[in-house]
């Protein structure tokens, strides 16, 4: 069983949180639908997720390569910027109480 992501408990385990938190950590590389499968979340929820996300600006398609078209998290909207940053200062405190831990058991 694995422990959830700090990003999940804060912002709610959902398939869109799954597949955001995905695309942050990702965020210089772009995916297919394929890829995006590893968020957790099932085919036919990625279809009904990935228009939605398109239309509010927070995922951008990038190019196309034979069929298959790739996606990552845009970065310049507003929205995504505000969930990266919140990903990075929860990421970044929760190693910070990791490494408190570490030095009070060194």
């Amino acid at each position: 069983m694995s422990e959830e992501s700090i990003f999940i408990t804060y912002v709610g385990d959902s398939p869109r949180m799954r597949l955001l938190q995905y695309l942050i950590e990702g965020r210089d590389v772009d995916y297919t639908l394929t890829d995006m499968l590893n968020a957790n979340v099932s085919w036919g929820t990625l279809h009904h997720i990935v228009p939605l996300m398109l239309e509010c600006g927070l995922l951008v398609q990038t190019r196309k390569i034979g069929r298959a078209t790739l996606y990552k998290i845009n970065q310049k909207n507003e929205v995504a910027q505000q969930f990266i940053v919140l990903y990075d200062k929860l990421l970044s405190q929760r190693l910070h109480e990791i490494q408190e831990v570490t030095e009070v058991i060194v």
